[in-house]
């Protein structure tokens, strides 16, 4: 499913316009892009939890030379699935 499909099921099952479900989708995105951004934990109960990790400068070589590059501190956001959505996706 993509951010169009999840945007008509929200419009059809709530009875909104598809604008007015494509500004919900936007801001909930946005909401949670801008929490990872400022360093805070997103969690929806159920589903799954998004954080973000730090990493440390290293050196790292460039594989066409070999020549050593430092590599510079880096932050990456990672998503953990939540134990509900893991029994659901694995229902048996």
């Amino acid at each position: 499913m993509n951010k169009l499909e999840l945007m008509a099921v929200l419009s059809k099952e709530n009875g909104l316009k598809k604008s007015e479900a494509r500004a919900v989708l936007n801001m909930f995105f946005s909401e949670m892009a801008d929490a990872l951004a400022n360093g805070d934990r997103v969690e929806i109960r159920g589903l799954c939890s998004f954080y973000v990790k730090k990493y440390k400068s290293y050196t790292g070589r460039n594989p066409k030379t070999g020549e050593k590059v430092k590599i510079p501190p880096k932050k990456l956001p990672f998503f953990k699935c939540g134990k509900e959505l893991k029994e659901r996706v694995d229902y048996k």
